[in-house]
């Protein structure tokens, strides 16, 4: 068993609701979690600037997102946790990688501590009743095809 096997921690149905948080859009209008209004699936997955396994999971998902979108319909919001020192290199970083997310902002660590997440990156993916139906807190290349499959699931239903 690899070390990455021996880390991973991935959940499947946990059932748990996605708490309502009060956070910030780059351009600092508040937006509440429980509010995304998101039809189909969802994935939130957390990050920060300064970590590198965040940046390259959402890099390979942003070169898929499109086709993703098109064929499941899911919607994938980045929920930084850069705090007051750094959240200023998001929306530089976010818009010079073409994200086409919603990026929100949890400087305070609120939403980050609500939803249990103790590192980043951090990737959970709700069903089209705003349940945890998948939690993965680490990243591998490979892992956006596990996480697709799992879209693929929610879609279908």
């Amino acid at each position: 068993m690899s070390a990455f096997a021996q880390n991973e921690s991935h959940t499947s149905s946990t059932g748990k609701k996605l708490p309502a948080v009060q956070l910030v859009d780059m351009e600092g209008n508040a937006v509440n979690t429980a509010e995304l209004g998101f039809e189909g699936p969802v994935v939130i997955s957390f990050w920060a600037t300064w970590c590198s396994p965040c940046k390259r999971e959402l890099n390979t998902i942003n070169d898929l997102y499109v086709d993703w979108q098109e064929e499941t319909g899911v919607n994938l919001v980045a929920v930084s946790i850069d705090d007051e020192k750094t959240k200023n290199s998001v929306p530089v970083y976010v818009n010079g990688k073409g994200w086409e997310y919603l990026v929100l902002m949890d400087p305070n660590g609120d939403f980050k501590r609500a939803m249990g997440v103790n590192n980043v990156p951090h990737t959970f993916l709700l069903n089209k009743n705003g349940e945890i139906v998948y939690s993965l807190n680490s990243y591998a290349p490979g892992d956006e095809e596990r996480l697709y499959e799992e879209i693929i699931k929610l879609a279908a239903e």
